[in-house]
């Protein structure tokens, strides 16, 4: 599959990186030189310098062909003027970004229905956290390299308030799921309990360092022998 991405923000190159990753053609267009160079630095991919909503663009992205038109900038207004575009090129498929839900129905009118809409995924996958009472990570490396995690509370943590852990500098507390099946979450954390599970989101790069701050230490081996 030969896929265009406009926008190469951390968003659009951790996109063509996983679709580079699963064996598809990508070609990425943004406006602004620095982006691309910085993008070939770790990514082999067709680049385009130019707006990518502008028809020329888009066509000289397409070349022969493409299958899709994903649209990742940071403008809601942008994305959906190119995908309009898009579908004029000739792109069997346009997605693109919103954030703005006001912009929802736009789309819709447009007939613009395969949206990316990064705050209700996120939204989407903390309540998975909470109702499925998981303890890892979700997967959300689409959404910039951000993932939501889940953190048991050991006995270690007890009693501790959000303040008392030294977090990384990519990780941040956005509350707690609390009862049997994490059936309350809790926004202001005033005290944690043992079997509480923490919820984060951190950048990949904090995960080991979180990993090893939640750890529970290991139990003291019992010698139920008599002393001598």
């Amino acid at each position: 599959m030969r896929v265009v991405i406009v926008g190469a923000s951390r968003f659009g190159t951790s996109t063509a990186q996983e679709l580079l990753a699963n064996g598809h053609e990508v070609v990425l267009v943004d406006e602004k030189p620095e982006r691309l160079k910085a993008a070939r630095e770790h990514l082999d991919c067709g680049m385009v310098e130019g707006d990518g909503s502008l028809p020329t663009v888009q066509r000289d992205a397409f070349g022969d062909h493409a299958d899709a038109l994903v649209l990742l900038t940071n403008m809601d207004d942008v994305n959906i003027l190119a995908a309009v575009v898009g579908r004029s090129v000739g792109f069997p498929r346009v997605v693109p970004q919103i954030v703005r839900p006001e912009l929802l129905s736009v789309c819709e009118e447009l007939g613009l229905t395969d949206l990316i809409t990064p705050h209700a995924m996120v939204a989407r996958s903390i309540v998975r956290v909470v109702e499925g009472g998981a303890d890892a990570a979700l997967d959300l490396r689409h959404f910039k390299g951000v993932q939501v995690l889940g953190y048991r509370i050991g006995k270690r943590c007890h009693g501790w308030t959000a303040s008392d852990f030294e977090l990384p500098e990519q990780a941040r507390i956005i509350g707690l799921a609390r009862g049997e099946e994490g059936e309350d979450f809790v926004f202001d954390i005033e005290e944690l309990r043992e079997g509480d599970r923490l919820i984060l989101v951190a950048s990949p790069k904090a995960h080991a360092k979180l990993d090893a701050l939640f750890a529970e230490p290991p139990e003291p081996a019992r010698n139920d022998k008599d002393p001598d």
